[in-house]
């Protein structure tokens, strides 16, 4: 029997039995009967070893061990003997054995998330350009033949062209549109054996602002951190880099080392590592799902060979529906919801993103939990962040002494935000909260924490719900200076990096930064600021801000979600209704109740409307329990530098429902 034709370790230790010499054999008896084993496995007595045949020698070690163990046990024994041949090949074997592992290890990860994705996974939608290049901007005419729907499981298919494959896919959205959400959901449904099955052999998750916490710059590192395991056998991993696909999620977060500033953009080892592969000098022939939002593309682009873009435009019609019956547990308080946000054309389809869809139902909740009538009628996106910001800030306070009033909390996220923008940084430590007099566990309507192993230690660290509020905040930190005497540099130098990025890039996407303050100066959000927030903007400031708004609007960048707008309105051929991956098995920790496979399965959906809207009918789903004590935002993981997510204590701010925010 050839060890290439042994799929079990059964087979595989018998096979590694025969083929030894009958004098190697002999010695392996002697090695094993002395051999130290591990703590709970009985020893081999000294007669039980005599007279044995390998095939014996293989009941015997199966029946006291049990197979795999029994396996790592003759390896310990060649090893000793030096026959690193047989080493190898037997080794082979435990590699299946170890990708079992793994996979129980990312399934897990999803049990640490209170209920995780498959709680509750509303579907997206997916459209790809025939061509190699990325869809075109709002600003030309999209072509409807060039549109594709794209199912997640035909990703690196070649269709009628093998040899054309795709190793390499770019997964573009702006913020919120469910790139996290869904990378995450492929994590899972690889594990559970309905993604990609008998393809890759591994799927790595990488978090692209959490790979600044590897303890080195290697590639056996990056793997170590990915298994939660720093004895997973990397070797073994590494065998057959065309079984692996590496998911780099949040190309436009890769951040900065603690210990640097943002002066000059050099590669950080840590960045260098991640090039390295989507250049393809390392493992060349291994496949890349890489997650971005679109205006990092420019940087991107000049390390891609040939890729094939995807691009995520959100929720159909039918699942924005179907979110806000999930989000809330009273079915009167998701139709009441649902019915305003159907009556004002810029919520409703505002909701066609995801990440904005959350902040809706949040901002909602909070101001019906309060016993508020919403009265606010948000004319864009920037609107609905100030509506949700303005609900969940301390309340306001008579004098504003505390440490905690509305606007010191409010300034303090604030300079956290820009800090962060500024330095190209996305996780902060307890100890730069504080230095911006913030307590974390107060504020998780707006901050999240996660623990990880780094080394031997624990530490915590903390982000931003979502990029989103960083970009939020990070654009009200213009307006909150103490020193209101003027702009300041900071922002002067962003408005000519910008307009220096105009003459080289011609027509591209602002950043959502400045997209939010454009939005705040036009003169009714600028007042509404005031009155929400409760401070004064000074003259001097203000006049800063006009000269700013004009030479922002003179370059007449696009805005973020445009194009997803755009491309949702436009024509898309070959949308099934229905297509979906096979249904995911897997327990939630939560909750034992059965789901249906249209609750759980992950697809794409033809539901697009080129009409007037008629007012759509909410489906009600309020009969099961729908993964809604997940925490948002939080990515709770292993250990080896892996975060797990940590229970909040009394908040002083009250945070929104705990339902999953796509990102």
């Amino acid at each position: 029997m050839a060890m290439t034709k042994a799929r079990k370790p059964r087979e595989a230790l018998l096979w590694a039995l025969s083929d030894l010499e009958e004098n190697d054999f002999k010695k392996l008896k002697f090695y094993l009967r002395d051999m130290t084993l591990s703590e709970g496995q009985p020893p081999l007595a000294r007669g039980e070893l005599e007279g044995l045949i390998p095939v014996d020698l293989a009941e015997l070690l199966i029946s006291k061990y049990g197979e795999k163990e029994a396996v790592k046990v003759v390896l310990k024994g060649l090893r000793v003997m030096n026959l690193l041949e047989l080493v190898d090949q037997l080794s082979h074997v435990c590699l299946h054995d170890y990708r079992e592992i793994y996979r129980e290890h990312v399934r897990c990860l999803e049990e640490w998330q209170e209920a995780g994705v498959n709680g509750r996974y509303n579907q997206v939608l997916l459209v790809a350009k025939s061509s190699s290049e990325s869809p075109e901007s709002p600003a030309h005419p999209i072509p409807e033949q060039e549109l594709d729907s794209v199912m997640v499981e035909a990703l690196f298919d070649s269709g009628e062209k093998p040899s054309l494959a795709p190793s390499l896919v770019v997964l573009q959205g702006s913020a919120g549109t469910g790139k996290t959400t869904l990378a995450r959901k492929m994590m899972l449904d690889w594990a559970t054996g309905s993604l990609y099955p008998g393809r890759f052999d591994y799927v790595f998750y990488v978090s692209c602002k959490e790979v600044v916490l590897l303890l080195e710059s290697k590639l056996e590192q990056l793997l170590f951190w990915c298994c939660g395991d720093n004895q997973a056998p990397v070797t073994e991993i590494l065998r057959q880099p065309e079984r692996l696909l590496f998911i780099l999620d949040g190309f436009d977060e890769l951040q900065r080392p603690f210990e640097e500033k943002l002066k000059k953009r050099g590669l950080s080892p840590k960045e260098s590592l991640l090039h390295l592969l989507i250049r393809r000098h390392t493992l060349p022939t291994c496949s890349l799902l890489i997650t971005t939002r679109p205006l990092a593309l420019r940087n991107l682009e000049p390390l891609l060979k040939q890729a094939r873009h995807v691009h995520i435009l959100g929720f159909s019609e039918e699942e924005r529906a179907r979110y806000f019956s999930s989000y809330f547990t009273d079915e009167k308080k998701a139709d009441s919801a649902f019915d305003i946000v159907q009556k004002n054309d810029i919520l409703y389809k505002a909701c066609q993103v995801p990440g904005i869809c959350w902040v809706v139902c949040s901002w909602l909740n909070g101001q019906m939990e309060r016993g508020k009538a919403v009265l606010e009628t948000p004319r864009n996106s920037t609107d609905i962040f100030m509506a949700y910001v303005s609900t969940f800030l301390p309340p306001v306070d008579d004098g504003g002494c505390s440490k905690f009033s509305r606007h010191r909390v409010l300034r303090s996220l604030c300079s956290l935000a820009a800090e962060g923008i500024q330095n190209q940084r996305f996780l902060f430590e307890e100890a730069e909260l504080r230095k911006h007099n913030l307590d974390g566990p107060r504020l998780a309507a707006f901050l999240s924490s996660n623990d990880y192993q780094l080394g031997l230690a624990i530490k915590k660290f903390y982000s931003f719900r979502h990029i989103s509020f960083q970009d939020f905040f990070h654009a009200m930190s213009y307006l909150v200076k103490e020193d209101q005497s003027q702009l300041g540099k900071d922002s002067r130098r962003e408005v000519q990096r910008l307009l220096e990025a105009k003459e080289q890039e011609g027509n591209d996407e602002m950043t959502l930064t400045m997209q939010f303050l454009l939005d705040i100066l036009k003169k009714d959000s600028f007042l509404n600021l005031e009155l929400k927030f409760c401070f004064r903007i000074s003259p001097c400031l203000a006049q800063d801000l006009k000269h700013f708004k004009e030479q922002m609007e003179s370059m007449k960048h696009n805005r973020t979600w445009d194009l997803e707008f755009s491309l949702y309105e436009a024509k898309i051929k070959n949308l099934v209704k229905g297509i979906q991956m096979n249904d995911v098995s897997f327990k939630i920790k939560h909750s034992n109740e059965k789901k249906s496979q249209s609750q759980n399965s992950f697809s794409v959906k033809s539901s697009l409307s080129h009409g007037p809207k008629e007012k759509q009918k909410r489906p009600s789903v309020h009969g099961q329990k729908e993964g809604k004590d997940n925490i948002a935002g939080t990515h709770k993981e292993a250990s080896t530098g892996k975060g797990r997510g940590t229970e909040e204590t009394d908040e002083e701010v009250r945070s929104p429902k705990n339902t999953y925010i796509y990102t």
